[in-house]
């Protein structure tokens, strides 16, 4: 742990300066994380998976000799969208990787379901927390037998179809909200604007761009999209600074590493969406009403909690399974763990996180919405 980050306020302020040395840090989205962060410890969580990588080796100390694979790192329960693969299938799944690194696979499924716990606590689901834990090792151990298989939400998986073709996610709705934001005014990087242009359908369209502020792990770094008009409708584009996991900075709080979105994005047993690319230090994406994150409030108030939970479980394993040798070694770690494991462990986590959230919020004054 770095020897200025001896509390949450001050590891923040360390990663911060961390992530400022590897790019272009937007000041007023860092602002506006600071406050997101102060609202509840669910969003909490979400914004600060450096300060995770400095708690969990203390409060989890007997998970950590878990088989490593390649592990997403900030997994969880918002971190799961769709995108259409190259015969035009509707496909669920993780959809971010900015901190993948190779870890013990338990790292992810704790992390999974202390967001659920903390989720749960705000209302944001209706199960407790032996149930969240249940659903989602269910789910991952049921896929590890089985090998792995992606979420084609074709002949299969009705259920998840109807969340994410609910009238929730309505294209005339997406569209009309990301028209509304303001155009970009500032000089926007030669490189990113090479990529944008190279990922549209046809060369020369007219196009607009605007910085858009999504997610809260990596808001403040910068993420611009261009939206054009193809054939009378919209289309766009995004392009996402990336930077190593802060998992190499809370190894020793400086040096760097090497991005491994696109490692992953090759190795998990997955259908690969055809248009999230990753070119350096940018991942470049198509954006769509359906090619986009699943929001808990963008889901149907009726849906079946626990498949979807047993669902994100199964698509964890998928990613496990891309690191050669995971499956045998992943199956012989789990029995020999005691049934309670993830409930215990994703509870210790959930009121870690909380008191580090209380921490923040006394430390800093600050209060969401401020």
């Amino acid at each position: 742990m770095p020897k200025d980050a001896v509390d949450v306020v001050a590891a923040t302020r360390a990663y911060e300066t961390w992530v400022g040395e590897h790019l272009t840090l937007v000041r007023a989205d860092l602002r506006a994380k600071h406050r997101a962060m102060a609202g509840r410890p669910f969003p909490f969580l979400r914004a600060t998976f450096y300060r995770w990588m400095q708690l969990w080796p203390s409060v989890c100390a007997g998970l950590g000799d878990a088989p490593e694979v390649l592990a997403v790192g900030d997994l969880h329960i918002e971190n799961f969208g769709t995108w259409r693969d190259v015969e035009g299938r509707l496909v669920w799944g993780v959809n971010d990787f900015d901190e993948t690194y190779p870890l013990p696979y338990t790292l992810d499924l704790v992390r999974l379901a202390a967001s659920a716990v903390l989720a749960a606590r705000d209302g944001m689901l209706g199960l407790g927390p032996r149930t969240i834990a249940t659903c989602l090792i269910g789910g991952y151990r049921k896929a590890i037998e089985a090998g792995g298989r992606p979420y084609v939400l074709e002949e299969t998986h009705a259920w998840m179809r109807a969340i994410a073709l609910s009238s929730l996610r309505d294209p005339v709705a997406f569209w009309a909200k990301l028209d509304r934001l303001p155009t970009y005014e500032g000089a926007l990087p030669k490189k990113v604007r090479k990529l944008l242009e190279r990922d549209f359908p046809e060369p020369g369209l007219k196009y607009r761009v605007m910085h858009r502020t999504a997610g809260l792990g990596s808001l403040g770094r910068q993420r611009f999209v261009a939206l054009a008009d193809l054939h009378g409708a919209m289309i766009a584009r995004e392009a996402k600074a990336l930077l190593p996991s802060a998992c190499v900075w809370a190894r020793d709080g400086a040096g760097s590493g090497r991005v491994r979105y696109a490692d992953i994005l090759a190795q998990a047993v997955r259908c690969p969406d055809p248009y999230m690319r990753v070119r350096g230090s940018w991942v470049v994406r198509r954006l769509s009403a359906h090619s986009s994150k699943l929001d808990l409030s963008l889901m149907p108030r009726r849906r079946d909690e626990r498949r979807l939970l047993h669902a994100m479980g199964g698509e964890t394993a998928n990613i496990h399974l891309g690191t050669p040798g995971a499956r045998r070694a992943i199956r012989r770690d789990l029995e020999r763990r005691s049934a309670s494991w993830l409930d215990r462990a994703a509870r210790a986590m959930a009121d870690a996180v909380t008191a580090d959230w209380r921490r923040w919020r006394n430390r800093t004054g600050a209060r969401s919405g401020a």
